[in-house]
């Protein structure tokens, strides 16, 4: 299948189906007429601007004012990438890294860049071919945009740096070699244009929306299926309460829990309790104020995406090449942090509830086993969901409230936004894992309400489940049962 490059909007959804269907990219006409267009403006400005034009006849940073020669406009930008290239720390996945690719392609895609147009095909050989530069999670300040991951990035491209290819490393040399590809030839500005840009921090961010999306749909299945679990009541899910705040996520999140719950025979039987715990009654508050934070980053996050990201912006048709500060990324530094917040309050709850199946009221068995004492059940599996949530707590401290000034106090305020990502990416794992194992004593506890039955859809979601979790009688080692929870919620 192939996706085809042009100044249509690119959706999120439409960024999981290119990765996960495993598409093909090519350049529209009209994407190659852009490019084209903007390179040739500016050789033509270099050939006959008198004013020296910053990244492109100038060094960099603070080095802006070092006018350099014609004959070595080339070297400059290959010695910019090298220098650059100065990452630290684990790889960035793959699968981040190939929506990385995308992310620069469609942004050099625009025509405001000024790269050549076999630079951008290179890229897209790149995505196509499955081969994977070697990019560092660590380095970047998230200030002139992501410099050292995306110098690692395109290191390749000149036959530096190295590759994952067909799961083997290789230098970015062998791999062309490999390929029967000659390096390419950068160009004035190019170096620039490649490395300039918030591509790194945008693939986590794209990367962390999908994965968001989907915890919170799982939250709100393994939530209800908590709730029949505790015995809980239906009604703090009435509509007529949330028609009073009525919040987008709020409204949504009431309306779910009711509709996986119909025809629940365990929800309607008589209650003793008046009120439920927080964890329980108020899921449409706090679910649905993740859903409203996960709405408002995809909205900041999709323009991002959508747009030209480096420095200086070549602007043709206006016959400007300005130096600005788009590369910038504090617009999504600050929603990271703030969606890590928000699912590390998923997070949160979630092992609130599984507090509570563990904590033996409700007649419900202590630890959730019917011989407790001899066995000690799931006690303690509730230690490692509540591990898990401190450590997101720590994580979700904002790393947007920092800045170390940097390039000689040229760059003074840095947005810290790769940090955010790697947090970010961080919490969406550690949030996976807390539902995961709330969906491990959930069901377990319903167990103990038979023969009564949930709603035909919660039975579903157990059965299938069961089948590859089994019930607990006796003390097993439960680690395996936990990573078994968590592949079935990426299924």
């Amino acid at each position: 299948m192939i996706h085809e490059i042009t100044a249509e909007h690119l959706t999120l959804e439409r960024v999981g189906e290119i990765i996960d269907n495993n598409y093909k990219l090519q350049l529209s006409d009209d994407a190659r007429a852009r490019i084209e267009r903007c390179r040739k403006y500016l050789d033509e400005k270099i050939a006959t601007s008198p004013v020296p034009v910053y990244g492109v006849t100038t060094g960099f940073g603070s080095l802006c004012n070092v006018s350099i020669g014609q004959d070595q406009l080339s070297q400059l930008q290959i010695n910019l990438i090298k220098s650059h290239a100065c990452g630290v720390g684990e790889r960035v996945p793959n699968e981040i890294v190939k929506i990385m690719i995308l992310l620069k392609i469609q942004s050099l895609s625009y025509g405001f860049s000024g790269c050549k147009l076999d630079t951008v095909e290179r890229l897209i050989d790149f995505f196509n071919e499955d081969i994977y530069p070697v990019v560092y999670r660590q380095g970047s300040l998230g200030a002139s945009g992501d410099l050292v991951p995306l110098a690692h990035l395109c290191l390749p491209l000149v036959g530096l740096g190295e590759v994952e290819l067909d799961g083997k490393l290789m230098t970015g040399e062998e791999m062309l070699k490999l390929k029967g590809w000659q390096p390419i030839h950068l160009a004035s500005k190019e170096g620039l244009a490649l490395l300039n840009g918030t591509q790194n921090m945008s693939a986590f961010a794209v990367w962390a929306l999908l994965q968001a999306q989907r915890l919170s749909e799982w939250a709100d299945r393994i939530g209800a299926m908590s709730l029949e679990a505790y015995d809980g009541r239906i009604e703090p899910f009435t509509e007529a309460v949330h028609l009073v705040r009525p919040h987008k996520g709020q409204l949504e999140t009431a309306a779910r829990i009711k509709e996986l719950l119909q025809g629940s025979e365990l929800i309607k039987q008589p209650k003793t309790h008046v009120q439920d715990p927080y964890s329980f009654r108020c899921m449409p508050q706090v679910h649905g104020a993740v859903k409203d934070t996960i709405r408002y980053v995809k909205s900041v996050i999709d323009t991002e995406i959508n747009s030209a990201t480096d420095n200086p912006t070549v602007c043709p048709d206006e016959d400007l090449i300005i130096s600005a500060g788009n590369f910038h990324g504090e617009p999504i530094a600050l929603p990271m942090d703030f969606l890590a917040i928000a699912l590390s309050e998923l997070a949160n709850i979630s092992e609130r509830r599984i507090y509570r199946l563990v904590s033996g009221t409700r007649n419900l068995p202590s630890f959730l086993v019917a011989n407790p004492g001899v066995n000690s059940g799931f006690m303690i599996t509730q230690y490692t969901a509540a591990s898990v949530v401190s450590l997101n707590k720590t994580l979700a401290m904002p790393a947007s409230t920092d800045s170390i000034p940097s390039c000689q106090d040229q760059e003074d305020l840095v947005s810290m936004g790769a940090n955010a990502a790697i947090k970010l990416y961080k919490v969406v794992y550690n949030t996976e894992r807390v539902l995961a194992i709330e969906l491990f004593n959930a069901a377990q506890a319903l167990e103990f309400r038979r023969p009564l039955k949930s709603s035909p859809e919660i039975e579903k979601l157990h059965a299938e489940f069961r089948k590859v979790v089994p019930f607990i009688s006796n003390d097993d080692v439960m680690y395996p049962h936990i990573e078994a929870a968590i592949q079935f919620l990426r299924r």
